[in-house]
């Protein structure tokens, strides 16, 4: 019979550095693609907020600066609502005693009219807002809970017609 050799194996060596690098390029391609997508993330949450400004704040307060993509809310000024037979309309907005002019590509319908809080979304070129969507403040409901703000920016003409 012969014996059997039932001492411990000794794996062979393994070359210095190789095993370390096997074991760090998982964990740097899985980091370099977790900051990829955070930085993509952020650019995109980024571009898509619209910070909502009061016409005076457009230029001043940090959020709405002029050159990006805001919502800005304001009274529609009496007299200035001029339809300009493209399918744009022209009008301006007030809060503040501060006012723009809003060149609005499309016919706003519904309740727009003069002298009613209104918020647009658009973005603001050479002085002129340039609106692409309206929305139209009109529930007594919201007027109730932020009757100080709405008094705050209402024109004081438009309010003594009411």
């Amino acid at each position: 019979m012969t014996d059997l050799d039932l001492s411990p194996r000794v794996p062979p060596p393994v070359p210095a550095g190789r095993s370390t690098q096997r074991r760090w390029l998982p964990i740097v391609v899985l980091l370099v693609v977790v900051v990829a997508g955070g930085v993509m993330v952020t650019q995109f949450l980024r571009s898509a907020v619209d910070y909502y400004c009061n016409v005076d704040e457009v230029g001043i307060k940090d959020g709405c600066e002029a050159d990006r993509s805001i919502r800005m809310q304001g009274e529609v000024v009496e007299g200035s609502i001029q339809d300009n037979g493209d399918g744009s309309t022209d009008f301006a907005m007030a809060f503040n005693g501060v006012s723009m002019p809003v060149d609005y590509k499309g016919v706003p319908g519904g309740l727009f009219q003069e002298c009613i809080n209104v918020v647009v979304s658009g973005r603001v070129i050479n002085g002129v807002f340039v609106g692409t969507q309206i929305a139209v403040k009109h529930s007594n409901e919201y007027e109730a809970k932020n009757s100080a703000r709405v008094a705050e920016g209402e024109d004081p003409a438009c309010s003594q017609r009411a």
